[in-house]
């Protein structure tokens, strides 16, 4: 083969390759169907996270090793609330990137700002995945939070 023939080859593997590279949906799909139904307009993430911001914050976002100060409250995605802190005299304190939190919190609060709401909808691989959390939360759920960023603390 010569170098042009080569070269066309290339690109022509290459082009049929991109949709293998590109990234799947996290999301099961009756939950995806759901959430783009309950929620549309909602923004993505680079990782699947799906996210609506209620109130703007300003500031600094977060970075790994930051303290943060979060108010929310987790639910299924048929409304049944897990998990809730919404008293801002005691807020849920805990340092962004060192899996303290599920990976899809870590993620999502880097891109917040102090004084930020966000309605955040979590993958299940990004949450509890295929464990879960029994008995609150089964296997391979979706979760939705409302989040609030109170402060961040770099110390």
């Amino acid at each position: 083969m010569r170098l042009p023939s080569l070269l066309l080859l290339f690109v022509a593997v290459c082009l049929a390759a991109s949709p293998l590279n590109a990234q799947r949906e996290k999301f099961p799909p009756d939950d995806l169907d759901f959430i783009t139904h309950k929620w549309p307009g909602l923004k993505k993430t680079n990782t699947g996270i799906r996210y609506l911001i209620e109130r703007e914050g300003s500031g600094n976002c977060p970075v790994p090793g930051d303290k943060v100060s979060v108010l929310y409250v987790g639910s299924l995605l048929d409304g049944t609330v897990f998990d809730r802190l919404e008293d801002a005299s005691r807020p849920f304190q805990f340092r962004v990137g060192r899996h303290f939190v599920i990976e899809g919190w870590d993620q999502i609060l880097q891109l917040m700002k102090p004084g930020e709401k966000r309605l955040v909808i979590i993958p299940p691989e990004l949450a509890y995945g295929s464990r879960g959390q029994p008995p609150r939360i089964k296997r391979d759920s979706s979760l939705v939070f409302m989040i609030e960023l109170l402060k961040v603390d770099r110390d």
